[in-house]
């Protein structure tokens, strides 16, 4: 299994599993994403979208006959490696990515609360809006 910087060619291949997961939003193409793959196909992903005013991880999903092997965990510290200052999240499980230096988020930044257009179906009050800030 090796983690890497995903190639535009493969956007489909992320589009496909981000649906499958139901992780899927419009405009995600146009998106940095760390991929795991094994070597046959894409089996994990995790994005860094960057709005104007934050970064934002987003679309964390392994393929289920993938999961339990730690590739969650390894997509999410490959994802904070490369972002440049804070970085936001919303999240239903606000406890795993406290592992990683999560915390809930005094405010929302703007461009987090135009995001409603691909957060439907998410009942808004199981969502946590979190911020790592750099070391």
């Amino acid at each position: 299994m090796r983690l890497r910087n995903a190639r535009k060619a493969e956007s489909p291949q992320i589009l496909n599993l981000a649906k499958k997961l139901e992780l899927d939003y419009s405009g995600m193409d146009a998106d940095d994403f760390l991929v795991a793959d094994d070597s046959r196909k894409i089996v994990g992903i995790c994005g860094l979208k960057k709005h104007e005013d934050c970064l934002e991880l987003c679309s964390l999903g392994v393929d289920e006959s993938y999961r339990k092997r730690g590739l969650g965990k390894k997509l999410v510290v490959g994802v904070l490696k490369k972002a440049r200052g804070e970085v936001y999240l919303a999240t239903v499980i606000p406890d795993f990515f406290r592992k990683f230096g999560f915390e809930k988020s005094p405010q929302i930044p703007l461009s987090m609360v135009k995001k409603s257009d691909w957060c439907l179906g998410c009942k808004k009050e199981l969502c946590t809006i979190m911020v790592k800030k750099p070391k």
